[in-house]
């Protein structure tokens, strides 16, 4: 069915309830931040081993992203998006009553292969959405991730405090149950179908690769940094992806597609994708345990607290998601983007230079939030315009393994420092023989901080040199 064959209300309702699936996920995922640091106490567990809490399903998302994106455009993407839609609802299911850090990461594992349904919904997006009207649909769609996020930073904070952080999980359930039913009915497979093969091999060394590179950045400092252990994974690491390259360019059926990779934009937005979400993850990962850890390590604030500080950062994410749509439609892709690294650069310095104080942060989070909305809405725009329809579940799969990959560097990245560089704090008093004695606990220190958002600094330059050599054609973009 082509999109002159869809009425307006069929398009405003698939266009609803692909940007409500986004808001879900995003909302369950970002339920999940504030609780970070009760992750560590309740699981009696370290920084750099509960940020696989995140790292798990951030890397089964990846694959799933990139293998169920190219099945997508061969099978039928509403098809697949109902498959990935139970295998999310089923792995949230079982969230709540996790017992140990090992079966949550399992589970969110499991979650993660739900996360193929973003690229999906991009896909059918682009789909039945005229071109005029593409930019306009993608900021609706970025925006709901905003709205989601900022619903999981209050309401999961507040659930986390009041109830317990195993409701974050249970409370998803009906809401992911009624979102299956109304795709069910009322979303139509618009997929011109084919009979193509699945790269298991490419997905295989892919995985492989992730798996090797994250675990030896976030084990590193436990294992010692020139063990031979993580020396051997970074080298088994850098072969899987060298192999896995070489291995995609040959490949007729390989699931990321070489020859889109060779067209400028697409790689380029899917290399600034990739910087633009470990952006996003440093200020996620990070900014909970700055205000939670108790004095002077942290502010000493509640999970609930620390939701509603975050929160402004999310409501500027989504106000500049349709005044990114606005500008892409008048001057291009290319300059949303800029102006979103240019935002995000002052958000990172501030965060490196100041945040001494709760309005300190509030000002430096709402900087990095506007700027990440701003470049989220132009990176996309680029893509999909730059790609055939009928290789949109693919390309967009392969953005999502892009971005995916920087929302991975980021929580080890920053486990790893935190656990790396720390201060003796006293929780507490115990009493011996008579005799007061202070409890002391390890938390990040200062240091640990100055060189996460040093590298998010580093991270948005580098992306203002990818975006720079990016093609720009406003009459060609919506």
């Amino acid at each position: 069915m082509s999109e002159t064959q869809m009425s307006k209300k069929s398009i405003n309702i698939t266009i609803a309830l692909m940007a409500f699936s986004g808001l879900l996920i995003i909302y369950v995922e970002t339920m999940i931040v504030p609780a970070i640091p009760i992750f560590i106490t309740f699981f009696h567990s370290t920084y750099s081993n509960v940020s696989w809490i995140l790292t798990a399903y951030i890397i089964s998302g990846t694959v799933s992203a990139a293998i169920f994106g190219k099945i997508a455009d061969i099978v039928g993407k509403k098809k697949i998006f109902l498959i990935l839609g139970i295998v999310y609802t089923i792995a949230i299911s079982f969230g709540g009553f996790t017992r140990t850090l090992d079966e949550l990461i399992a589970v969110r594992t499991v979650q993660g292969l739900g996360f193929g349904m973003i690229p999906v919904a991009f896909a059918i997006i682009n789909d039945v959405v005229p071109r005029e009207k593409l930019a306009l649909a993608q900021g609706i769609m970025s925006a709901t991730f905003a709205i989601g996020s900022g619903i999981g930073l209050v309401l999961g904070s507040y659930i986390t405090e009041q109830l317990g952080w195993q409701w974050d999980f249970h409370t998803a359930i009906p809401v992911a149950v009624i979102l299956l039913i109304l795709v069910f009915l009322f979303v139509k497979e618009n997929t011109v179908t084919g009979k193509q093969k699945i790269d298991f091999t490419g997905v295989a060394m892919l995985g492989g690769g992730l798996v090797a590179l994250i675990f030896a950045l976030s084990e590193g400092e436990h294992y010692g940094w020139y063990s031979h252990l993580i020396i051997g994974l970074f080298i088994a690491a850098l072969g899987l992806f060298v192999a896995f390259t070489y291995f995609e360019s040959h490949y007729k059926y390989a699931f990321i597609n070489m020859k889109l990779l060779k067209k400028r934009n697409i790689f380029l937005s899917n290399i600034v994708g990739l910087f633009a979400m470990a952006a996003m993850y440093f200020l996620f990962f990070t900014v909970p345990t700055l205000l939670q850890d108790p004095a002077p390590s942290g502010f000493g604030k509640t999970v609930f607290d620390s939701g509603l500080i975050l929160f402004p950062a999310t409501v500027m994410n989504m106000i500049f998601a349709p005044v990114a749509a606005k500008i892409i439609k008048k001057r291009g892709p290319r300059l949303s983007i800029l102006l979103g690294l240019t935002v995000d650069l002052i958000g990172f310095g501030l965060l490196y230079l100041y945040r001494a104080s709760i309005s300190e942060i509030l000002l430096d989070t709402i900087f990095v939030g506007a700027g990440i909305s701003l470049m989220l809405v132009g990176i996309i725009n680029v893509l999909l315009t730059s790609t055939p329809r009928e290789n949109a579940g693919e390309a967009t799969g392969m953005n999502t393994v892009f971005r995916d990959i920087g929302m991975s560097i980021a929580p080890a990245f920053g486990g790893a420092l935190e656990t790396m560089y720390t201060i003796k704090v006293v929780i507490g008093v115990t009493i011996i023989n008579g005799i007061p004695h202070a409890i002391t606990a390890a938390f990040p220190d200062k240091t640990a901080y100055d060189y996460i958002y040093l590298i998010g600094v580093i991270f948005v330059v580098l992306g203002f040199i990818f975006t720079i050599l990016m093609k720009n054609n406003p009459k060609k973009v919506a």
